[in-house]
This record gives C-alpha cells, structure tokens and sequence, in this order.
C-alpha cells in the first residue's frame, strides 16, 4: 500500500514529465481536469499526535486490512502550470508553449 498522498505526488511527476517530453513539438494536448479513482484503507494512530491516513490498497486486496474501514474515492484534480516565481497559474499544455488561437 502506498498513502494516497504518495500516488497524488507520482501523478504530479507524471504529468510533469509528460509536459516537458512534450515541449517544441508541433502537436499539442491541454490537459483537462483529471480524475483518479482508488479504494483506500483509512488508518488512525493513536498517541499524542493521532493522524488519520489514507493508503491506497491494491485491486483485490481489499480483505488483506481487516483492522481498517476500505472506502473507495474519487478525486477530480485540475492541473495547472505555475509560472516560475509565481504568478497566475495557468491551463496546462501537454507538449511546447501556447500559440496564438490555441485554447
């Protein structure tokens, strides 16, 4: 199992390698909104500093975590592309630059 944060970050990556893979090429995709659906095994830790985790379980393990409650999620993300130093985040472009009449 791996926490949902952990795949969230591993899709970010991806989608982050895929952008610059991308980039000069003359065909172009905008990236729309992402949907990830996962069955998760919620946890709790005891102690001072308790936390509630999310791990994602894998296809068909589902009666291997009987000490947890499984729930399925689905997340919808829209990505956007932050200019360096900061500013307005903008629509993510699969492959190269913006060009005039794109969307």
């Amino acid at each position: 199992m791996i926490e949902l944060a952990d795949m969230i970050r591993e899709l970010r990556e991806q989608l982050t390698s895929a952008l610059a893979d991308g980039d000069g090429r003359m065909l172009r995709f905008e990236l729309g909104p992402v949907e990830v659906e996962a069955s998760v095994a919620v946890t709790r830790e005891g102690g001072a500093d308790a936390k509630v985790r999310l791990w994602v379980v894998d296809a068909g393990a589902n009666g291997k975590y009987g000490h947890s409650e499984t729930q399925r999620v689905t997340l919808t993300l829209t990505p956007k592309v932050v200019p360096p130093g900061g500013g307005v985040p903008a629509a993510a472009l699969i492959a190269g630059g913006e060009v005039d009449g794109e969307r």
